[in-house]
């Protein structure tokens, strides 16, 4: 299988996880942690129910993979996203030393990697993951898009 096969393959978990946050009444994002051949972590969006602002679907799937390894250091690992990651969930991709992050949708207003402050690239950050993007960014979008026009 090609690494762009593998990519959508795990995008499409990652997916999954989205549509469970959206039917929760949370903004659709979800992700997941990979290491190897398997699903370490995963998350969806929960910042309504938990009350919690960093309860974003990264930081769910960063937590849930550190505490499957016992070890916050995730090097060998990679993270799949639905959407682009804002600042703070760049921060602790970085922290947790994320071996690389692949995303689907871009984020022009929000998103930290290829937009707004380019986290990755600044000179204060300490890690750097490989980033790529998954080609289901269509799909991942028009979860979003769906969202939101249907709380208009």
């Amino acid at each position: 299988m090609t690494l762009a096969a593998t990519d959508d393959a795990w995008m499409a978990e990652a997916l999954s996880d989205a549509r469970a946050a959206g039917a929760r009444g949370e903004v659709p994002v979800g992700a997941i942690v990979v290491r190897g051949d398997r699903v370490i972590g995963r998350g969806g969006n929960s910042p309504i129910a938990q009350s919690d602002p960093t309860a974003h679907a990264e930081i769910a799937a960063l937590r849930d993979a550190s505490a499957t390894l016992g070890n916050y250091r995730l090097v060998d690992c990679a993270l799949y996203v639905t959407l682009e990651p804002c600042a703070m969930c760049a921060g602790a991709i970085s922290l947790a030393r994320v071996g690389r992050l692949v995303y689907a949708a871009a984020d022009p207003k929000g998103g930290a990697i290829s937009h707004g402050p380019r986290f990755f690239e600044q000179p204060t950050c300490h890690h750097r993951p490989l980033v790529d993007r998954s080609g289901d960014a269509d799909h991942a979008g028009r979860l979003l898009k769906d969202f939101f026009q249907a709380r208009r």
